[in-house]
């Protein structure tokens, strides 16, 4: 599913949205085929800026679901996560976590 980048103004003395709040709200705002998936967020008190990720098939479906929130996007536009792979587990990792073989004498 796409994602997209929303910004807002954040005033230094606004209160601090919470992230699960955000997320329960995006939750609400999506509807039967239209889900809108809130993945984080980052604050920059410096230049009065958050920046919103969110995973939506639509930017409008974004901006609903930042209404919802009681959020006033400046604009939404869309982006691309890169993110780290995965680190795989090596043959035979899960018996290693296993620990020590137990002795029976």
């Amino acid at each position: 599913m796409p994602e997209f980048l929303a910004e807002t103004y954040t005033p230094r003395l606004a209160p601090a949205r919470r992230a699960s709040d955000v997320a329960r709200a995006a939750a609400h705002a999506s509807g039967p085929g239209a889900p809108v998936r809130f993945l984080g967020a980052i604050n920059v008190p410096g230049e009065e800026t958050c920046f919103w990720l969110y995973q939506a098939p639509t930017a409008a479906a974004v901006r609903a679901a930042m209404a919802a929130a009681g959020l006033d996007p400046e604009r939404i536009t869309p982006a691309v996560t890169l993110r780290l792979p995965r680190p795989t587990r090596p043959c035979g990792a899960a018996a290693a976590d296993a620990g020590p073989p137990s002795r029976t004498h």
